[in-house]
């Protein structure tokens, strides 16, 4: 006889995927980044690295390494389309990551 999961008991990559995510969110900036991405994308706008550039005070070297680190999460999602990279927010990640919160908060 197999015993059952509680289903509020934490898997070890949900354990990972707040980790990882919550660490690409822990900067003001990535936070904003990743806002005006889920905007833009909603509003049916691609995002490129000039847009975010020309949308935020920092210099495009900063804007590549915090866009990066939200890659890396699984947050944004990038596709290439000739010589232009475009960003896409990946609300799956997002949906997984607070599911994962929740069941963090009631253990």
């Amino acid at each position: 006889m197999r015993l059952r999961k509680d289903q509020n008991e934490m898997m070890e990559d949900e354990i990972l995927l707040i980790a990882k995510v919550s660490d690409a969110l822990a900067h003001p900036a990535r936070i904003k980044i990743f806002r005006f991405i889920m905007q833009q994308n909603r509003a049916m706008v691609q995002v490129c690295n000039k847009d975010i550039v020309e949308n935020f005070d920092y210099a495009q070297a900063t804007i590549s390494q915090h866009v990066k680190k939200l890659v890396d999460s699984g947050l944004v999602e990038v596709k290439k389309k000739d010589k232009f990279s475009y960003y896409y927010a990946n609300l799956g990640i997002l949906m997984q990551y607070l599911n994962a919160t929740k069941k963090f908060s009631v253990q």
